[in-house]
Formats: structure tokens, sequence, C-alpha cells
């Protein structure tokens, strides 16, 4: 499993079944940023980070670097994650701590595919960490994809969190 999570990560896992491209890299960047993306940054995921990143996904990252793009108060990132065989990929636009839009830009899994939809993604506008470092509201499940929306859960908490990251900085 840790080495499908490097592949899907750094974007060479071959393509078993389908993959539904929801939204281009680019185009959720330039929605992102109102039509013109920064010059994309990276993140080490080193140390303290790691293991945050690591305690939050339940495996530590496929990946020991980040690329995200961060213009003023807004930072978005393009993360993955295994729903239950597949890579999720998901855009996040953090804005002033919070989530400002979450889009599953690649849905790779036969079921579960739901989490895609405005229904669900709205849920996390406006979802801040709360003091006990955890989202500060709960994410209900949808019946048959619950796999895909911990995976979605998750990346959004991971978003969160590196997002202050960069803050603290």
């Amino acid at each position: 499993m840790a080495a499908v999570l490097l592949a899907a990560s750094c974007g060479t896992a071959a393509s078993i079944g389908s993959e539904d491209v929801y939204l281009s890299q680019d185009a959720f960047l330039s929605l992102a940023f109102n039509g013109t993306p920064p010059q994309p940054q990276l993140l080490w995921l080193t140390g303290e980070l790691r293991e945050r990143v690591s305690d939050v996904l339940g495996h530590p990252p496929g990946v020991v670097r980040l690329r995200y793009w961060q213009s003023d108060a807004r930072s978005a990132w393009i993360l993955e994650e295994i729903g239950k065989e597949r890579p999720i990929t998901v855009g996040i636009v953090v804005e002033a701590q919070k989530i400002r839009d979450l889009e599953v830009l690649i849905y790779r899994e036969s079921r579960g595919w739901e989490v895609r939809n405005d229904f669900f993604t709205r849920r996390f506008s406006g979802a801040t960490l709360g003091a006990d470092d955890h989202l500060d509201r709960r994410i209900d499940n949808i019946a048959g994809a619950t796999l895909s929306v911990n995976a979605v859960r998750k990346l959004a908490h991971v978003a969160l969190m590196l997002d202050q990251h960069l803050r603290a900085e």
C-alpha cells in the first residue's frame, strides 16, 4: 500500500479501472486565485509536521515534499489519499485559516463518487481547526461512500494543518 501511495502522490500510478477527471489542476488553480495563480512553492514534510500529517492520515505521507500555491492569506493544496483502493485527488483552498473551497478533482474508485457533489463538498466551507487540532465540525458520512468521505475529511484536515504551519513560520 505504501508503494501505491508513493506512486500515486508522484503522479506515476498506472490507471487501473476508471478515472473520472472533474476539474483539471490548472482550472482549479485559476478558480482559486481568480484567474491568475501564483507560482507553486514547495513545503518539506519533515520532523513534527510529518508526524502530525501521519497522525491525521493514519500512515506516513507518500511524499517528502508538497507543492502548494499561496497569495496573501490564501493557499491552495492539491492532495491525494486512498479511498478504498485508489487515490482521490482533492483541491482545497484555505483562506484566513478556513476552508474556502474544496473540490474533488479526480476520482478513481468504483464506488463513493458522491463525495464530488456540491451537497457534500460545501459541508467543508468555513471549516477550521478546533482547539483540539481537529476539524471544528462533524462531516457526516454518505451511505456507500464511507471510505471516500473519510479520505476527503482527512485531506481537509491536512490542508488546514499545512496552512497553519505556513502561517507560523
